[in-house]
This record gives structure tokens, sequence and C-alpha cells, in this order.
């Protein structure tokens, strides 16, 4: 497995994630799955990591499984695509759950797993070159990466439908009108753009920010109450955290808060 299948880079308190397979469409194998789930570990628990930027090299952000490789297993595509799945569905949770936010930037077409990463970000930022296809009916298979969890979440159900069902392609404006991404953003300056919304997010209350996308997450399978009682213990340990004790000062003092170490 080479390490230069996922590329990682430090901008201070971010971390960048580059898939790196341009040849292929940085479409998902098996030693690129699992240098993914490796990166991704790796950043998630390390406290010096603020934020974590996914990204593609080259013209595609992620064409999705490596296609080519289903039919090419010795163990046959059953059970080559659940190692697969189970990989990169470990990265997505790992991702999901972190206590730090996540920007993602589109790039280039998402297709497959790679439109389930691509809607993963907190924030999302596509090229004008980007669309999205679940692309999974095309080869008789069914959705992975969370997108059957995520995509209603971010489109609605009817869309989500539509989208997964038909494969019908998604341009960048139109997901953006939509909500499956954040906004759309000039090629040229894609990376200069999600890196300063991230070192936003970097300088911000990570740990506040972390809370948030826990409830975030929780609120589309509770009832109010439930996700009160949620609100109410996360915003009480909040209250106690050093974070808060800053933000609380700073508008006494009415300056600007300081949340980095």
């Amino acid at each position: 497995m080479s390490d230069d299948l996922v590329l990682v880079e430090r901008r201070g308190a971010v971390a960048i994630l580059t898939l790196n397979r341009p040849a292929a469409g940085n479409t998902l194998d098996m030693p690129t799955a699992t240098r993914l789930e490796q990166v991704v570990a790796s950043v998630a628990g390390d406290a010096s990591v603020r934020c974590v930027v996914v990204t593609g090299t080259g013209k595609l952000f992620c064409g999705g499984g490596d296609v080519g490789s289903f039919g090419r297993a010795s163990e046959g595509p059953s059970a080559f695509l659940f190692a697969l799945a189970g990989s990169v569905h470990r990265s997505v949770l790992a991702l999901a759950r972190m206590g730090k936010p996540l920007v993602t930037l589109v790039n280039g077409p998402a297709a497959g797993a790679g439109l389930s990463l691509a809607i993963l970000g907190d924030v999302a930022l596509a090229a004008p070159s980007a669309h999205f296809t679940a692309a999974y009916g095309m080869v008789g298979l069914t959705p992975d990466g969370g997108m059957s969890w995520t995509l209603p979440r971010v489109v609605g159900l009817r869309r989500a439908q539509e989208i997964i069902l038909t494969n019908r392609r998604i341009g960048a404006e139109e997901a953006a009108q939509i909500g499956l991404v954040t906004r759309v953003v000039a090629a040229e300056t894609l990376l200069d753009e999600g890196l300063a919304v991230a070192e936003r997010l970097a300088q911000g209350p990570v740990g506040a920010i972390a809370g948030a996308r826990a409830l975030l997450a929780a609120s589309m399978q509770n009832d109010l109450a439930t996700q009160l009682d949620l609100e109410v213990v996360r915003i009480a340990d909040a209250g106690a955290g050093a974070e808060a004790a800053e933000g609380i000062a700073a508008f006494a003092e009415r300056r600007p808060p300081r949340f980095t170490p």
C-alpha cells in the first residue's frame, strides 16, 4: 500500500486529506480505502488538528468504488464489497464522529461513495465542474458510504429517492440550490476559500462545535423532548469548560475570544 494514495498535509491546525488516484478518478480500491482509514484515524485522534479538509487530486473528487477491482477480486464481488465498504464506512464514521469540524472541497465530479464523502462535510464547497451521481443502479448495487442516511437529511427524502433510484446527475449549481453542497466556488479559488473556512473553524470553539455536530446528527431520529434533554446536558457540559469561560470573559471584556490553545 502506498502512502501516496491519500496525501496528508498540515496547514497549522488544519489537516488536508487528498484522494490521489487521479488516473483512476480517485476511485476507492482496497489499498486506497485502507490508506484513507489509516489517515482519518490519525487526524481524528490528533488533538493538534482542529479541522479536517477532504478533497481530490485532478479533475474528479472521487468516482466512488473502483468497479474494475470488483470483478477482479479472487474472493468474488460479494466478499470483496463487504470488505471494501466496511473500510470506507470506518472512515465515514470516524469523520462524522470526530470532535472537530469537517470541510469537503469537491473539486470535480463525485459518484457513488464519492458522493457520500462529498456531502459528509459540515461545510461542502463545490467547483463549477463538480456534479453528483449516485451511480449504484448502473452497476446493480445499492448505496454505501452512508448515502442512504446522509442524503435524505441534506436534501429531503423525495429528492434522495430520485437521486439514488434514477441516477440523475446533479450539477454544481443545482446541488447548491437543493442543499447538497453549501455553495459553489470558482475552481481557481476553491482551495483558498476552503482553507479560509477551515482555518476560521479551527480558531473557533472546537469542543462546542463538536457538541453541535453531535446534536445535529441526533436530531433527525429524536423527538423534541429527547432532543431538548440532550441539549440541556450538552450546554451544561459546555458551560463547565474552558471554551465557555473564555467566550463569556471575552464578551464581558468586549474583546474577541481566543479559543485556540
